[in-house]
């Protein structure tokens, strides 16, 4: 095999804004897509092809197929909608069926252009309505003279991209073109030639030409293979050097269980530890007295009993002469818990202090205590991690709903001291396949059961058109003196897509359903004051019915609040919709999530809806999730330091997942420095490219 040269010459890293084509201007828009070098260009493989030439028999398609086709158009309709807007259907004949293309929003050339007659290239997923064969919103292309270069006129399957604003699949097209037509030559190899040889890969040119311009099926999949097997290597490459790190290189507290605070918290409580709770202690205990510094994760449902277990990992701190901090992504929240947590501590002599952002009277006093050791439980937001706070002796950290901060930050806060042990906390399940390549080793312990005395949420499916019915059912809840939550997907009216938003809807609801009761909105473009004050008016009773977006998918503990209503619940992931439900049935009483269903909606989303009517169970949600809609949705990749997975499948491409992990590991394994000759093109990887990440990931 040829020797394979290392890393990227300067001709791929070339700014993109020289590339033939693009400018300043279009150098901006491409910097949207993460696209600042020619090699980024070059790497910005397509999502998708289209076909010029293949017409199905629509008589075969079935609701959730995905079809890329083209098509004459037959007929055009444009009408006003309910909000007096426009929309627009296209009829697709194949002689026997037809196809609807439906817009509810769209560019104003498209009435101008979409006439009978003309040909169009068509792209999306179909769905059925009153029997009719139907696309919402597909991606459309007119099929004329004047269409790209003339290489890309030659060919009968075309590549889709990801896009931004004013850019077109042609633009972007021509440029890819052009980036190779100037720089194909250049580029080099990111894999060890024995990992090359090894699973049969071709070589990175290859495989990057075939991903843009080839036009068998087949290879295009194998050069897929290839890059999703780059993209699990190299974070299962990360995740071993983190392993080697913190064996070799740091140094953890070790704890002794002297059971003085933890015994004395367990007699104090007011209940029963569950099966699940119970282990789970015991699973961070054992790592807390071992000589390693703890990295563990707790998944549990909302309700599950995180915070409690929480308590006692910062006790078992506290009594060997430690602090232990306690961060909250909020607030609200960072008040909830130290309210939690001083009330289960009532007559134990434990200093717990809360740290806030922002001045306030008696800060100074709290930074003071901080520093002297004074305090020996701190619980506060991102304000733990300033750099005017000092700690005594901090030697545990826990990071409450950890994807609502960046890397950075809970990095930050890991270094605050001597390698304190670190718990994050976490109520959205995650699959354990892509728990293994998020988290790498980190250890996970699930809390899998609720307490004995939780109701489950009634979760009912209801349309649009019987909505009225469902108010009713709120105002018997409102009338017993409960509290409800209506969640809308969007904060105002949208021009792009026909969505109920949470203003017009709280305009309706306060002045015409529910004027007898208060109501209350609220948003994320909110400043944060106003959101924490009216979510603490809705915690004190003062708020009958709060009509919001998801900003409260993550909120404070109210027990009295028995309906959550969930408008276009269609358009929700099934991990969104059930943390929405776990706002509600945290009371003694009986709670309701009604799912307000808009048609038409996609196959899909109807198995979204069944699952949460049929399973309140997180974990089998959280595995349906992702079965349904891949892990690009998920939470927690971007926040891990880590991409977003464009080419590779957690479902479908478990084989090579542990091919990669396996290589990864075993690479470090045999040269944990990247030493040898092979893993040369690894290290300058690790220098340049996949620097930033591996800081943030050893922490």
């Amino acid at each position: 095999m040829e020797k394979i040269k290392t890393g990227y010459s300067k001709d791929t890293s070339t700014p993109v804004k020289f590339l033939k084509g693009v400018g300043e201007a279009r150098a901006r828009m491409l910097a949207k897509l993460g696209i600042k070098r020619v090699i980024d260009l070059m790497e910005h493989l397509p999502r998708d092809y289209i076909s010029r030439e293949i017409n199905p028999a629509l008589h075969e398609v079935q609701p959730g197929d995905h079809l890329a086709f083209s098509a004459n158009i037959s007929w055009v309709d444009s009408r006003p909608t309910k909000g007096g807007k426009k929309m627009v259907n296209v009829g697709l004949n194949d002689g026997f069926n037809t196809l609807v293309c439906t817009w509810f929003h769209f560019p104003a050339w498209y009435e101008k252009v979409l006439k009978p007659g003309q040909s169009i290239w068509v792209n999306g997923v179909v769905n059925e309505f009153n029997r009719q064969l139907q696309m919402l919103h597909p991606e459309i292309e007119l099929i004329s003279d004047e269409e790209d270069t003339d290489f890309w006129k030659a060919r009968n399957r075309l590549p889709l991209y990801p896009l931004t604003a004013n850019l077109t699949q042609k633009q972007m097209r021509n440029l890819v073109y052009n980036a190779f037509e100037g720089y194909a030559q250049h580029i080099q190899e990111n894999l060890p030639p024995k990992l090359i040889e090894k699973h049969g890969f071709r070589d990175r040119k290859t495989a990057l030409q075939l991903m843009h311009f080839g036009l068998d099926p087949d290879l295009i999949n194998q050069a897929k293979q290839r890059f999703a097997y780059e993209e699990f290597f190299f974070i299962q490459l990360l995740w071993a050097r983190h392993k080697y790190y913190h064996k070799t290189q740091v140094q953890g507290i070790q704890f002794i269980n002297k059971k003085q605070h933890t015994t004395a918290l367990k007699h104090k409580l007011p209940f029963t530890l569950t099966a699940a709770q119970a282990r789970v202690i015991t699973e961070i205990f054992a790592d807390m007295c071992s000589e390693k510094q703890m990295t563990r994760l707790v998944q549990g449902d909302v309700g599950s009993g995180k915070t409690v277990v929480t308590l006692f990992a910062m006790l078992l701190a506290v009594e060997n002469g430690f602090q232990a901090a306690l961060m909250a992504p909020t607030e609200i929240l960072a008040e909830q818990h130290y309210a939690t947590i001083t009330k289960l501590l009532d007559g134990m002599e434990i200093k717990v202090c809360l740290l806030k952002g922002g001045s306030y009277k008696g800060k100074a006093q709290d930074l003071e205590d901080i520093a002297s050791g004074h305090s020996q439980l701190i619980i506060g937001t991102h304000a733990l991690i300033q750099a005017k706070v000092k700690y005594h002796s901090l030697g545990f950290v826990a990071v409450d709903e950890q994807h609502r901060f960046g890397v950075q930050q809970r990095a930050n806060l890991a270094k605050k001291d001597k390698h304190p042990d670190i718990l994050y906390l976490s109520a959205t399940p995650i699959p354990r396949s892509l728990s293994m390549t998020v988290y790498g080793d980190l250890e996970v312990s699930i809390i899998d059961e609720l307490p004995p005395t939780r109701k489950a949420v009634l979760t009912l499916v209801r349309s649009n058109r019987k909505i009225d019915l469902v108010w009713e059912d709120v105002r018997n809840q409102l009338q017993q003196k409960r509290q409800a939550y209506v969640v809308c997907p969007l904060v105002e009216e949208s021009d792009k897509v026909d969505l109920l938003d949470a203003q017009r809807l709280h305009e309706h609801l306060s002045t015409q359903v529910f004027r007898e009761f208060k109501c209350e909105l609220i948003h994320g473009r909110m400043p944060a004051a106003e959101k924490d004050e009216i979510m603490r008016r809705f915690k004190q009773g003062e708020i009958d019915l709060l009509v919001s977006t998801t900003v409260i998918e993550v909120g404070v503990d109210v027990p009295n609040a028995t309906v959550m209503v969930i408008e276009h619940a269609e358009r929700f992931g099934l991990a969104q919709l059930h943390q929405l439900r776990g706002r509600v049935g945290r009371g003694a009483h009986q709670a309701y999530c009604y799912l307000i269903e808009h048609q038409p909606i996609s196959k899909i989303a109807a198995q979204r809806l069944h699952t949460m009517v049929s399973s309140t169970d997180g974990f089998v949600i959280a595995e349906k999730d992702l079965e349904l809609r891949g892990p690009g949705e998920f939470f927690g990749t971007e926040q891990a330091g880590l991409p977003a997975f464009r080419f590779a499948n957690l479902i479908t491409d478990q084989p090579i997942l542990k091919k990669a992990k396996l290589d990864a590991f075993k690479i470090i394994a045999i040269d944990p420095e990247l030493k040898a000759e092979e893993h040369q093109v690894l290290k300058e990887l690790i220098k340049g490219d996949l620097h930033e990440r591996e800081q943030l990931v050893l922490y």
